[in-house]
C-alpha cells in the first residue's frame, strides 16, 4: 500500500487522516490495516513510534462508521486496554481525532482520576472504551460497565502489560468478554509471556512483524559511556549542555532517583521536571505539558511513568540507569527516532551495570563495544574534558548555564528556589547528602563508546 486511499476508508475518515497529515502508511499500518479490515485476529510486532495506534484505530473507526448503531447501555463495542494512563490518553485522543464528525462516543477510564465522572460517562454507553486494567475492573465490580457487547478487543503494549503485572487483571477481564470477537495484540517485543498470552486469546492470528521483535529502531544512534556511578550526575549535566541536544528524556530506575536527578540538575542551573508514580495526576500533566511545550528541555522518568509519552522531535534518550529488564531498553530508546526522524540514545554504564549491558546486547543482537581510550570524544564533543570541567568560550544548548564548574560541583542540597528550579520538581524523596568539606571526588576520564546506527 502506497497511500491511505488504497484502504478504501470512508470519505470522512480519509479526510480526517489527510487533515491530520497522514499520506503514506508506515510498514505496520500497511501490513495490519487490511488484515483488521478482513476481520482477522492480528498479532502486530513493531517498534514504538512506528504508527501502531493508527494501525488499529483507523480500521476500527471505519468499521464502526459502516456498521452504525447505538452504543450499548453501560457497555462498549470496542475495548482498548493500555498499561498506563498516559498511553490510554494518547490512544483516546487518536480515536477522537480520526473519528471526528462521525458521531462516535469515545471514553477513557484510568486510575488517578475520580471514578464518579467515569461512571456517569459510561451510563449511556460508548462505542470505544480505552481503559487501564485496574480501573476497568473497579468499574466492572461496581457494575458500571458491561463487556458482553464487545466486538473488538485491542491489547496495546502487550509486553509492558505483562511486565507491570497485569496478567491476573487481563484474565479477569477476559472472562467477561464474548467468545466471538476480533482480538488485536500489539507489542514492541515478543517474550515467551506474550507468546503464551497470544496463544490463549487469539484465534488463528495473522502476524505482522515489521522488524525483528527485539531489535532497536534503525535511525537510533546508540552510544554508551562507561562511568563511575558517582560521576553520572556530572556527566549528565555535561551531556545536556551539548548544542545538538534540544530535548532529552532521562530514564532512572527509581522514583526517589528521579527526584534526586532533578534537584541536582537544578543545582547545575539546568531546568528539568520529573514524572513517576508518586506524582499526582495533575503534577504529571503539568510536567508533561512543560516538557512537550518546550518550556523545560529535560524530563526525568521511570519506566512505568514514561509509557505512552510521545514528544515530536525528541532528540535524545539518556539511560542514567540501565534497566534491569533488557526489553525495557528497547522501549526506552524507542521514545526517540519516531515517525522517520533520527535520534540518539546514550547509556551510562557503571561497573555494577555491566551484567545488564550484556543482557541488552544479547537481546538486540549487537555488541555495544567500547571505543579505544584515545578516540575522539564523540558522546559529548567536549575535547576530552572530564565531566564538570570548565568549558571554553560561550555557552549553548537548551539551558541556563550559570557557571560551568560551580553549578556541577556544588554541594547537593534540597533547598528550592536557588536556581530557577521548576515548581513541579520540588518535594518528594530524600535530599541527597553533600560531600564532606575538604573531600573531592576522584575523577577519571570515562570511556566512551558508540555503535553507530542500529
Amino acid at each position: 500500500m502506497t497511500s491511505f486511499q488504497s484502504f478504501g476508508f470512508t470519505e470522512r475518515l480519509a479526510r480526517a487522516l489527510t487533515e491530520a497529515g497522514y499520506t503514506t502508511p508506515t510498514p505496520i499500518q500497511a501490513g495490519a490495516i487490511p488484515l483488521i479490515q478482513s476481520g482477522r485476529d492480528v498479532l502486530g510486532l513493531a517498534q514504538t513510534g512506528t504508527g501502531k495506534t493508527l494501525a488499529f484505530a483507523a480500521p476500527i473507526i471505519d468499521r464502526l462508521s459502516r456498521k452504525s448503531g447505538p452504543a450499548p447501555v453501560r457497555g462498549t463495542r470496542v475495548l482498548v486496554l493500555a498499561p498506563t494512563r498516559e498511553l490510554a490518553g494518547q490512544i483516546a485522543t487518536s480515536f477522537e481525532t480520526y473519528g471526528a464528525g462521525q458521531g462516535l462516543r469515545i471514553a477513557m477510564v484510568c486510575g488517578g482520576a475520580k471514578i464518579g465522572p467515569q461512571i456517569r460517562k459510561l451510563e449511556r454507553g460508548v462505542h470505544v472504551l480505552v481503559a487501564t486494567p485496574g480501573r476497568l475492573i473497579d468499574l466492572m465490580e461496581q457494575r458500571a460497565v458491561s463487556l458482553k457487547d464487545v466486538e473488538i478487543l485491542v491489547l496495546d503494549e502487550a509486553d509492558q502489560m505483562l511486565d507491570l503485572g497485569f496478567i491476573h487483571a487481563l484474565r479477569t477481564i477476559a472472562k467477561h468478554l464474548p467468545q466471538k470477537r476480533q482480538t488485536l495484540f500489539f507489542s514492541a517485543t515478543m517474550p515467551k509471556t506474550v507468546e503464551g498470552l497470544a496463544a490463549q486469546y487469539l484465534t488463528d492470528p495473522a502476524e505482522v512483524a515489521v522488524a525483528p521483535p527485539a531489535t532497536t529502531a534503525e535511525k537510533i544512534e546508540q552510544r554508551i559511556c562507561f562511568v563511575e556511578q558517582s560521576e553520572k550526575q556530572a556527566l549528565l549535566a555535561e551531556t545536556i549542555r551539548q548544542p545538538d541536544l534540544r530535548t532529552a528524556l532521562v530514564f532512572v530506575r527509581t522514583k526517589h532517583g528521579a527526584d534526586a536527578v532533578v534537584r541536582r540538575l537544578a543545582n547545575a542551573d539546568i531546568d528539568a521536571v520529573a514524572i513517576h508514580g508518586n506524582k499526582s495526576q495533575s503534577q504529571r500533566e503539568r510536567a508533561l505539558q512543560a516538557f512537550k511545550g518546550g518550556k523545560v528541555p529535560v524530563l526525568v522518568a521511570t519506566d512505568i511513568a514514561a509509557r505512552g509519552i510521545h514528544v515530536d522531535g525528541l532528540t535524545h534518550v539518556i539511560n542514567f540507569d540501565l534497566p534491569e529488564v533488557p526489553e525495557q531498553y528497547v522501549h526506552r530508546i524507542g521514545r526517540t527516532a519516531r515517525a522517520g526522524h533520527a535520534g540518539i540514545a546514550i547509556s551510562f554504564v557503571s561497573k555494577a551495570e555491566r551484567e545488564y549491558l550484556r543482557a541488552i546486547e544479547k537481546l538486540i543482537g549487537m555488541k555495544l563495544a567500547p571505543r579505544p581510550a584515545d578516540s575522539p570524544d564523540e558522546v559529548h564533543g567536549n575535547g576530552g574534558r572530564r565531566p564538570g570541567q570548565a568549558r571554553r568560550g560561550g555557552q549553548s544548548g537548551p539551558r541556563r548555564d550559570a557557571s560551568s564548574q560551580q553549578g556541577q560541583n556544588a554541594p547537593r542540597s534540597n533547598k528550592s528556589g536557588g536556581h530557577g528550579k521548576p515548581a513541579s520538581a520540588q518535594g518528594g524523596g530524600e535530599a541527597p547528602r553533600g560531600r564532606r568539606p575538604g573531600k573531592q571526588a576522584r575523577r577519571r576520564r570515562p570511556e566512551y563508546a558508540g555503535a553507530g546506527s542500529a
